[in-house]
């Protein structure tokens, strides 16, 4: 098949993994990696100059959100659903955690980097926060499962 037709990528591995790239635009795909797990997340980030788009399309996650101020604060957590766009605002500090089967695509500008990112760590008090959401989500689903199972 001509690629100037028809451009197919796939990334099975861990990860973030840039995959198709064209003019101001590329799309990542993004995969379990035990740092995402939520007693592992110590840090969030921001970009200063574009929007991040992520579109869960296998397994689970959840979206950490710490605000826009100049550290995050007030930390929101969103459970993902399978096809929704969830559209991280530019200068809008956040995190992912991932289940091991998760599989989530990225749609970003293409020159999203360092140069145009900020990496803050995150409070002990933020860290048990996420910690304590991600855990409250984990209750709920297993009541979900259980009651579905009856």
């Amino acid at each position: 098949m001509d690629n100037r037709l028809l451009e197919i990528a796939n990334y099975q591995g861990e990860g973030y993994q840039p995959l198709i790239s064209f003019g101001e635009w590329r799309v990542a795909a993004l995969r379990y990696l035990e740092k995402l797990e939520p007693d592992q997340l110590s840090e969030m980030e921001r970009h200063t100059a574009t929007d991040e788009v992520f579109i869960l399309v296998e397994g689970s996650g959840i979206i950490f959100i710490g605000g826009n101020q100049s550290h995050p604060t007030g930390i929101h957590s969103f459970i993902m659903k399978n096809g929704e766009i969830y559209n991280v605002k530019r200068n809008t500090w956040h995190t992912i955690s991932l289940s091991k089967a998760a599989h989530v695509i990225i749609v970003e500008n293409d020159n999203t980097d360092t140069i145009n990112s900020e990496i803050a760590e995150l409070s002990q008090n933020a860290r048990e926060q996420i910690r304590s959401l991600a855990i409250e989500y984990m209750v709920q689903n297993e009541k979900l499962y259980t009651i579905k199972q009856k």
